[in-house]
């Protein structure tokens, strides 16, 4: 068994590769959830939703998110109401886009949980109704939200916000000076997650940002426990390549906290629960210095440009972590 910790857009590329290599009822891909956000009372799980709608093959391919060929009547027609809401209400905001098929995933998520059904059960019957073979589950069922404090331009004081409206909001461009995962020392582990980690012959970390979506997923002690407790079966891609984030803030948020914007920095933050590191052939000089910090590093090509690509590097990655099956061939 496969397990994939995975945050949005590079997990969902990686995982796309992953069912081209490995029996698709072999994978489970354990996804962040900190992003998560209520929006027109709708419950929004971003990471949860790129990751389902791109292996069904229904992601918009431009964007990296929502579905292919979306419209946006609704949220155009929200907009006449956004100059006449009080001061105060944050009803009819149109700064999120929602399309109008994406709607849907939403507002058939909102009434399952309404009705008593836990984030685990929606999930698996969206994905089964995207005729998903895989397992995808949330991190847990409890609310644990990434909270980003920033300094927005032209103030002095910073103002802590939620992940979202850093994100979105802000188009992640205002400098960051703290991340916290509110709810994640109380949140529950998921029985599924830990059975998934517990059980797998190889535990993937996707080339996702190490701080705001694989973060989250740590910030749980079980899991923290039981990675440290697996670690040798661990094995990390980098989402740094020469020093850059090739999708999002991830480069600047490193350097921002404090660490080093790359595979040396990733490799310091994943020491404690990862023993294999896989980076980029452009950053091969740096192996060394990934290897003094205790990790094994495999250099190899991370940039999914295709899905042949994708699937070339899942067959890297299970192999640096001692997996074995007929892709290890």
């Amino acid at each position: 068994m496969i397990t994939v910790l995975a945050g949005g857009v590079g997990a969902a590329r990686f995982l796309a590769g992953l069912v081209g290599v490995v029996d698709h009822g072999e994978i489970t891909a354990v996804v962040n959830t900190g992003d998560d956000t209520v929006l027109h009372g709708l419950e929004v799980c971003p990471d949860l939703d790129t990751v389902t709608y791109t292996l069904a093959g229904a992601i918009d391919p431009e964007r990296g998110w929502g579905l292919r060929g979306e419209t946006w009547r609704a949220l155009e027609a929200l907009g006449r109401f956004t100059p006449h809401r009080p001061a105060h209400s944050t009803a009819g905001g149109t700064w999120f886009g929602l399309g109008d098929a994406d709607l849907a995933t939403h507002l058939y998520r909102t009434a399952r949980r309404a009705e008593g059904a836990t984030l685990t059960e929606v999930t698996a019957e969206i994905t089964r109704a995207f005729d998903l073979g895989l397992t995808i589950v949330p991190m847990t069922d409890d609310r644990v939200s990434t909270r980003v404090t920033v300094v927005d331009p032209g103030t002095t004081a910073p103002v802590e916000v939620g992940f979202q409206e850093y994100f979105v909001g802000r188009r992640h461009g205002v400098p960051v000076t703290r991340v916290r995962f509110a709810g994640c020392v109380i949140a529950r582990p998921s029985p599924t997650v830990l059975s998934a980690l517990g059980g797998a012959d190889v535990v993937v970390i996707a080339p996702s940002n190490p701080l705001v979506s694989i973060g989250p997923i740590r910030s749980i002690p079980a899991y923290e426990q039981l990675l440290q407790q697996r670690r040798e079966q661990v094995v990390a891609i980098s989402p740094i390549v020469g020093g850059a984030a090739l999708k999002g803030p991830a480069d600047r948020m490193l350097t921002e906290l404090g660490h080093e914007a790359s595979v040396v920095g990733v490799a310091r933050l994943y020491a404690p629960v990862c023993a294999t590191l896989v980076i980029d052939r452009v950053d091969e000089h740096l192996a060394d210095a990934v290897r003094a910090l205790g990790l094994r590093c495999v250099v190899t090509d991370t940039i999914m440009s295709s899905p042949d690509a994708a699937s070339a590097l899942a067959r890297v990655t299970l192999v640096a972590g001692g997996g074995k099956g007929p892709w290890a061939a």
